[in-house]
């Protein structure tokens, strides 16, 4: 609580790297319920506009690299749970 949180998330792929890479960053509450999509990337960063994450989440990956990780800034306890990180470079999954 009260420190930037990073999530890291890193991938591999037999494909170059283009436009079409997509990454999703998905939550689910420790309590359950429905998964949110809380990041999109797709050439650029897309963090999510409505719910819990709303103006905290930055992106610092960097795709060429193989990084699609993000930042959390301000956690509370509140936020623990299940973060997916799900990354999509066409024709390779």
């Amino acid at each position: 609580v009260g420190e930037e949180v990073l999530l890291k998330c890193s991938f591999r792929s037999s494909s170059p790297i283009t436009e079409s890479l997509l990454v999703d960053w998905t939550y689910r509450p420790l309590t359950g319920g429905q998964m949110e999509t809380i990041f999109h990337y797709q050439s650029v960063p897309h963090p999510t506009t409505a719910g819990r994450f709303k103006d905290r989440i930055s992106w610092v990956g960097n795709v060429a690299n193989g990084d699609a990780s993000i930042a959390i800034q301000n956690p509370m306890l509140s936020d623990n749970g299940t973060f997916i990180c799900s990354v999509r470079n066409p024709p390779d999954v």
